[in-house]
């Protein structure tokens, strides 16, 4: 199946790539994101893990650009999106959990509107069961009419999804701007 049912295993794996990558990235500025539908509690998804690398100020890139390399990754470029670039194993050297654990690794500065909207919707539907139930029966749906192919799921959820995405997105980034004595 492409979807699958909520596992705390994700959890386990993302703690696992974030001790090697921090052990890679030794002394440098930054933070690691559990980010994607694996980070959200009882949250059906496919079984991918995706992580966010935030630094704070650019000059950090490259630095951690050869943090990365050094334990077998290679930068892929930002794909056409700005400020997000994406992180790929290279297949030159072999570190256990790196290879075996299916993830996407990206990389972007504090102000980087796409790590923004990862942290924005995770954050939202870890606080709103109605959102996550939502988000999941789409992705079944979407899974179904896709028959369980993943280019096409990916395809179908472009056009589908994002629109609610926006949506909790924005209502994420509204009460985040609230005065906490109105919450």
């Amino acid at each position: 199946m492409l979807i699958e049912a909520y596992t705390s295993k994700w959890v386990d794996d993302f703690a696992d790539i974030k001790r090697e990558i921090d052990l890679g990235l030794r002394g440098l500025d930054y933070q690691i994101e559990h980010v994607g539908s694996t980070s959200v509690p009882n949250l059906a998804a496919k079984a991918i893990i995706d992580i966010d690398i935030i630094y704070p100020d650019q000059a950090d890139f490259g630095k951690i650009k050869l943090g990365l390399e050094g334990i077998g990754y290679y930068h892929n470029g930002n794909q056409g999106i700005e400020d997000r670039d994406v992180f790929k194993r290279s297949g030159k050297q072999t570190s256990g959990v790196l290879d075996t654990v299916t993830h996407h690794l990206y990389v972007g500065p504090i102000h980087s509107k796409a790590l923004e909207r990862h942290l924005l919707s995770r954050d939202f539907l870890r606080k709103n069961d109605w959102a996550r139930l939502e988000y999941q029966r789409m992705k079944y749906e979407l899974a179904e009419k896709a028959n369980q192919d993943r280019k096409m799921y990916a395809h179908l959820k472009e056009l589908t999804v994002n629109e609610f995405i926006d949506s909790i997105i924005a209502k994420e980034r509204s009460e985040r701007s609230t005065p906490i004595a109105q919450q």
